[in-house]
Formats: C-alpha cells, structure tokens, sequence
C-alpha cells in the first residue's frame, strides 16, 4: 500500500467516525466526548435500568459501560449491564432520551432522568419539574402527540427541528 492509499483510507475512516458521532448525537439524547472511545454518554451517566425498573436516578459507572447503536450507557453494577446488552429496548428512553414533551410541541429538548415516567413499560424523559407538571395534566394526549411526531424528527439534527440552523443564518 502506498503513503497516499494510507493517508487517504485513515482519512475515510475518521470521516466515518465523526459521521457516526455525528448522527448519534441527533438520533440520541447524549454528552458528547465523555468516554475513551468518543462515545457520547445516554441518560447523564444515569443507570437506564435501574431508572426503566423504578424510576430510580442511580448513578452509572464507566467501567459498566454497554455501547448501543454508538451511544454509550453507564450502569451501576455489572448486573444491570447484563440485562441491557440482553434486551437494550426494554430499557432505552423513548425518542432517544430527548423530552417527551418537547417531542409532542415538535422540539427536542433535553431530557433529565430525574423527571422520567414509565408507561406501559416504556421510559419517558422531561426537560425539567414544570414541563414534568404540564405533562401529568394529560399524559396520554401529550405522548400521543410526541408518537404522531417523532417519526418526521428522529432522523433531523437537533439543530434542524429545534429551527437553529435558519436562526444562525440570519
């Protein structure tokens, strides 16, 4: 292999890297650069299981990490690893971690762990304590109106849905 056929294949591949961190952080909720690999971190570290079981916000840790679909996610114990890398739908937010609330009004919004919701054995995520409120009035208007939406979001940067990327041209 020649000096350029090198430099030309490490080129593409760092594209591809960056195109997949790329799309995993408008497919996913994430902090982006927090673990050794580039991988952005779902949840704020919190442990998806222990939050999709009890709404419990327990505290992950990287050395219980599992990578899903490019995004990492951090668990308190090796058990609770176990059961997402066994069935990582069973514990993912829905619409990647974003607030479910800010999906029905057409946004993605941050979602916070500490304001979740399980329904019918799906977790939901909400931007903070009065978007949680204004959610509780009608929940199940507000998360039929986030499933009507999200599938003309998820696949749009964050920039793009949330109408950034016409504001910053102005």
């Amino acid at each position: 292999m020649t000096r350029n056929s090198i430099l030309i294949a490490a080129a593409f591949v760092g594209a591809m890297a960056s195109a997949e961190a790329a799309f995993a952080a408008d497919e996913y909720n994430v902090s982006t650069g927090t673990t050794v690999e580039g991988q952005g971190v779902a949840l704020r570290g919190v442990d998806a299981v222990a939050l999709a079981e009890g709404l419990d916000v327990t505290a992950g840790h990287a050395r219980f990490t599992a990578v899903h679909d490019g995004v990492a996610y951090y668990f308190a114990d090796e058990e609770a690893m176990t059961h997402f890398a066994a069935d990582p739908g069973r514990y993912m937010p829905r619409y990647g971690g974003f607030c479910a609330f800010g999906v029905a009004k057409g946004k993605k919004l941050d979602g916070d762990p500490r304001y979740a919701d399980v329904v019918d054995g799906k977790l939901y995520l909400f931007l903070n304590a009065a978007v949680f409120e204004a959610y509780s009035q009608d929940k199940a208007g507000v998360l039929a109106k986030a499933e009507r939406n999200w599938p003309g979001m998820h696949r749009r940067s964050v920039a793009e849905v949330n109408g950034l990327e016409t504001a910053s041209l102005r």
